[in-house]
C-alpha cells in the first residue's frame, strides 16, 4: 500500500514505498555505488567523518546507508551517529 512518506534526503513529501523521493533516488542510487566501490578498494577509515571526507558523501546519509545490511560489518566499525556536543561551563 502506497503511504504519504517524508523523502530522507531532502525533505519532500511523496507517495511511494520508498524512504527517499522520485528525485532524489538517482542521487542515492549514484551514493550508494560510490561508497561500496570506495570500500571495495580500500581500508575502511576509523571514522563517519573520514568516510565521509574521502567518499564526498554526508554523514547524514553514510548514516542511512550504513544501516542497510549490506553494510552491517562496516557500520559496526563506526560510530553511527555523531558524538553529543556538551559545553559544560
Amino acid at each position: 500500500m502506497m503511504e504519504l512518506n517524508k523523502c530522507k534526503r531532502c525533505g519532500a513529501f511523496f507517495v511511494s514505498t520508498n524512504s527517499v523521493c522520485p528525485n532524489c533516488e538517482p542521487k542515492d542510487t549514484m551514493e550508494l555505488a560510490k561508497l561500496k566501490g570506495f570500500l571495495a578498494e580500500n581500508a575502511c577509515p576509523n571514522s563517519m567523518d573520514a568516510l565521509a571526507s574521502n567518499t564526498g558523501i554526508s554523514v547524514k546519509n553514510l548514516n542511512r546507508f550504513l544501516q542497510q545490511e549490506d553494510f552491517s560489518a562496516i557500520a559496526s566499525q563506526l560510530e553511527l551517529t555523531p558524538p553529543i556536543q556538551t559545553n559544560l561551563k
